[in-house]
C-alpha cells in the first residue's frame, strides 16, 4: 500500500492538484481501533496501511469511477447505518457453515462482515469482504437498491490490487475494466466510463 500511496501522490500533485489537496492527514491509532471496537472487526492491514497514510478523500474521487475514501470514522458510520438498516434479524439469518456463505458474483444487500471503506456520496459502498471463506478480502460494490455485487475484475481481488491497478492506470492513462482516468478544470481526478 505505501508504494501505491507514493506513486498516487507523486502524480496526483502533478496533475489532479486539487484532488491531491483533498487527501486527509493520516489517521490517529486510536480512531482506527475505535472504529474497529464499533464494527466489531479487526480491519486488514492494508486498510490500516491506507488509513495510516490517508483518513480519507474528503469526498473527492479517488478509485474508479466514483469512489471517494472513507475515514476511520466514517468506515465505522457508514457500517452501523447499512447495519441498523439492515435490522436485527440479519444475525439470526446469517448461515452458521462456512460452506453456505456465499460466493456468488451477487451478494446479499449487507453482511455486517463486510468493511465498507469508500463510498459514491449516493448511499452506495465498495466493502472488503471479510466472511470466511475462500474469497475473503475481495471487494464488493455494496449497492443500495440491487444488493452487492463481486465483479471478477482482478483490480477487484483485494485493496491492494485495486489501488495498484488504480494508481497503474492514472499513470499510463490506459483504460481500466472500463473506466478511463480524466482530470477535471478544476484539477480533479475523474474517471470516464466508457
Amino acid at each position: 500500500m505505501a508504494e501505491s500511496w507514493e506513486r498516487a501522490e507523486s502524480w496526483l500533485v502533478h496533475h489532479a492538484p486539487a484532488t491531491y489537496a483533498a487527501l486527509a492527514p493520516p489517521a490517529d491509532r486510536a480512531a482506527i481501533a475505535e472504529a474497529e471496537r464499533a464494527v466489531g472487526l479487526p480491519f486488514p492491514d492494508p486498510l490500516v496501511e491506507s488509513l495510516l497514510r490517508h483518513d480519507g478523500t474528503d469526498h473527492l474521487t479517488l478509485l474508479p469511477p466514483f469512489w471517494s475514501l472513507l475515514s476511520a470514522e466514517g468506515i465505522a458510520d457508514h457500517w452501523r447505518l447499512r447495519s441498523r438498516i439492515h435490522g436485527k434479524g440479519a444475525e439470526a439469518a446469517e448461515p452458521e457453515a462456512e460452506s453456505e456463505l456465499d460466493e456468488s458474483e451477487h451478494g446479499p444487500w449487507w453482511h455486517r462482515l463486510w468493511i465498507p471503506f469508500a463510498a459514491d456520496g449516493c448511499g452506495d459502498y465498495l466493502v472488503l469482504d471479510q466472511r470466511p471463506t475462500a474469497c475473503r478480502g475481495r471487494i464488493g460494490d455494496a449497492d443500495h437498491e440491487q444488493g452487492a455485487f463481486f465483479e471478477s475484475h482482478a483490480m477487484w481481488a483485494s485493496l491492494p490490487a485495486l489501488f495498484e491497478a488504480s494508481v497503474t492506470a492514472m499513470e499510463t492513462g490506459e483504460v481500466l475494466d472500463s473506466y478511463e482516468r480524466t482530470v477535471t478544470e478544476e484539477g480533479e481526478l475523474d474517471w470516464e466510463i466508457l
